[in-house]
């Protein structure tokens, strides 16, 4: 598999530190509010980068963080008149609802900021003492200039940031570019005792600790949006590998922004919507099929028009996936053909290739639809064995359950009573002997189901 590094800006064959293990580690949501929908971009494309991954063989480890104390956390408990944990349970209980709706995996590892002060305040001290942090006034501030490879991931210079970057005045900071590890306690927050006094940490040091606790020193795979490279996953790569002096991360993934009708989100233009609003109206999955009809790095602009014409795509898909179930049911037995094999072997190399070549979810909806194409011509056909119809299920549920769509079918057995009729039916056609295939066709309709000749095969459905 090849993976586009933001590090080195080009493809790069995956090659894990330990062979056939993937360690993974993607920025968590800061757990204040309901996710919009661009929060369910990452979700959706390292999902199926995990999925994917498991598929062609890795052993993965999948962590995922919570940052549950932040200052917008302690600004909506102010506000609500509750406390800032009672505000952070309240929204991961929420998060977890939009992520199984969009039928995404849960991490391996959850772990919570609040719940990790000590590797937190550990590593602090340790920047600490080989002199890349220091102490002000209850503050531990990093010295991002002491830090000789700052700005390698955004690919600039520090005079080049410095320049660029609106700079808060901070007279106790040696430097406007240094930024927070530990922040000193302001009165009515919520806080840890510390070598430097009772305080809480601050964003960037959360993930450089979690992440060396539970992956190791060096993550394989560090994923995120196009806009955590800077500043956070930037002050990341500082703070770990001056700790360390190891690699933070042998390859980064960023996935692209979500443009709402051509204009960037926000909650000052008015176009800002939670995933759990559009779920309420379009669903779930035609949200998860929006996130990865582009490629990853590609940006998406969303609109209602872009939504439904994911919920036709879908429909192509189920309407398919029915026909198996039908066509399966009235097949005459048999093994599964040289002919058919050779396509539905065809279609899983093409998929296989395009998710092997950067996550290329674009290229690999490609191959499930020309997938659907081959099994829609032979099920019209009427001569597929049921070896043949098996394996195209098997296929089908293979490569769709890759990318995590089609996970909503709905379950409408046909009685063993039609489908013997349906198949007798479909014997007195082959023989032309259409008086009788009509009125087995009357006599299924008496007994409440509906027979009909479609481009996909014989359809079976309660009236």
């Amino acid at each position: 598999m090849k993976i586009y590094n933001t590090l080195t800006r080009k493809k790069e064959e995956f090659k894990p530190i330990n062979e056939g293990k993937a360690g993974i580690y993607v920025c968590g949501p800061t757990v204040y509010n309901y996710i919009h929908i661009g929060n369910a971009r990452p979700i959706c494309v390292f999902d199926v980068l995990r999925r994917f991954l498991k598929y062609i063989g890795y052993e993965v480890k999948f962590v995922q963080n919570f940052t549950d104390v932040d200052d917008k956390i302690i600004k909506r408990a102010n506000e609500e008149g509750v406390s800032a944990s009672e505000v952070s349970e309240k929204y991961i209980k929420e998060y977890l609802t939009d992520l199984r709706g969009l039928n995404a995996l849960e991490a391996d590892i959850t772990p919570k900021v609040t719940e990790s002060m000590d590797i937190i305040i550990d590593l602090i001290k340790t920047l600490v003492e080989k002199g890349y942090a220091y102490e002000a006034e209850g503050d531990v501030y990093f010295r991002t200039r002491k830090f000789k490879g700052y700005g390698k991931l955004i690919n600039q210079s520090i005079d080049d940031l410095m320049s660029g970057a609106r700079i808060d005045v901070n007279d106790i900071k040696e430097d406007p570019l240094d930024f927070a590890l530990w922040k000193a306690a302001k009165e009515g927050e919520p806080f840890w005792e510390s070598p430097w006094g009772n305080g809480r940490p601050g964003w960037h040091i959360e993930c450089s600790a979690m992440s060396k606790h539970y992956i190791g020193e060096t993550i394989d795979i560090h994923g995120g949006g196009v806009d955590l490279i800077f500043p956070h996953h930037e002050n990341e790569i500082a703070q770990s590998e001056a700790a360390t002096g190891e690699p933070l991360a042998h390859y980064w993934m960023h996935n692209g922004h979500i443009n709402i009708d051509n204009k960037k989100m926000s909650k000052s233009a008015g176009n800002f919507f939670t995933t759990r609003d559009v779920a309420e109206k379009y669903g779930y999955e035609a949200i998860r099929y929006l996130m990865i009809q582009a490629h990853y790095r590609s940006p998406i602009n969303y609109s209602i028009e872009l939504l439904e014409a994911c919920k036709a795509s879908l429909e192509r898909l189920y309407n398919c996936r029915n026909s198996i179930d039908r066509a399966v049911d009235m097949a005459d037995d048999g093994a599964l053909s040289d002919d058919v094999k050779t396509f539905l072997d065809n279609r899983k190399s093409q998929f296989v290739d395009a998710l092997s070549d950067d996550l290329n979810t674009a290229d690999a909806l490609s191959a499930v639809f020309e997938l659907v194409r081959d099994i829609n011509t032979l099920v019209a056909s009427g001569k597929a064995t049921k070896g043949d119809i098996q394996a195209c299920e098997d296929i089908f549920d293979e490569l769709t359950g890759v990318l995590g769509i089609c996970y909503n079918r709905e379950e409408d057995t046909i009685p063993e009573e039609i489908l013997e009729l349906a198949s007798q039916r479909q014997e007195a056609r082959r023989a032309r002997d259409f008086a009788t295939a009509d009125a087995l066709r009357d006599k299924i309709c008496e007994l409440g189901y509906i027979i009909e000749e479609t481009r996909q095969g014989t359809t079976i459905k309660k009236k």
